[in-house]
């Protein structure tokens, strides 16, 4: 039971992030109005991205040290749950904006080209296309040796580039993206207490949670070799 506690906080944080996250009174401010809720979602699913990431650069890097397939193993599955929870991410961003940005009734609303043109956008599609690429050198070759470390290499890459392609270059660029002067959501100025007492858990509950499909991936990853070695 003692090594299965952070699951069962993963659970509990992400029951209140539904619950309190749909029930808790919020700020209505113009355009988001009841929008804002997917905070807890979007912003929670980037930061479950960014943490398996870094996780899986770790692991990457432990590799290169060891050269202990293991790691290799760990770091692919973390990088392949982090582009899930990216994709994710990308993807309520995108039903988000489609009632602000792009919204006709909204007075504030963009034009189509202006979204088209949205460097937070593409930015986030390049960072997750990189990754991608990650998973398609690795299945292209063939050698175990060869394909961790070239692999490995090519993460510490990825990972350096999730910096400037999600956070430096967008907000060097005009932006409808929140958050222009600092990181959205994550300056305190930016969200009310209310919405902060359920932002901070939902964090941490979608962290665990990827890092719960990850472990189950790994295991289930170390089954199939075991059962192909018999």
């Amino acid at each position: 039971m003692h090594k299965s506690w952070w699951k069962i906080l993963c659970v509990a944080l992400l029951m209140y992030t539904f619950t309190a996250g749909l029930l808790l009174d919020v700020p209505h401010l113009p355009a988001l109005q009841e929008t804002i809720r997917n905070l807890y979602f979007h912003v929670g699913m980037w930061m479950a991205m960014m943490t398996l990431f870094t996780i899986s650069v770790i692991h990457a890097i432990r590799y290169l040290r060891t050269n202990n397939l293991k790691y290799d193993i760990n770091s692919r599955q973390y990088s392949s749950v982090g582009i899930l929870f990216g994709t994710l991410g990308y993807a309520t961003g995108a039903i988000w904006m489609s009632y602000t940005w792009a919204d006709p009734n909204n007075p504030a609303s963009a034009s189509f080209n202006s979204i088209a043109r949205e460097p937070k956008l593409i930015g986030a599609a390049i960072a997750l296309l990189i990754y991608l690429a990650y998973h398609i050198l690795r299945d292209s070759i063939q050698d175990l040796d060869k394909k961790a470390r070239v692999s490995a290499v090519y993460n510490i890459f990825a990972y350096a580039m999730l910096f400037p392609s999600i956070w430096i270059v967008p907000r060097l660029l005009p932006s409808l993206h929140p958050g222009q002067e600092g990181n959205p959501a994550l300056n305190f100025k930016d969200v009310s207490p209310e919405m902060r007492i359920v932002e901070l858990p939902a964090f941490i509950g979608w962290a665990l949670l990827g890092i719960w499909i990850t472990t189950l991936k790994i295991r289930l990853n170390l089954l199939k070799e075991k059962k192909l070695l018999q």
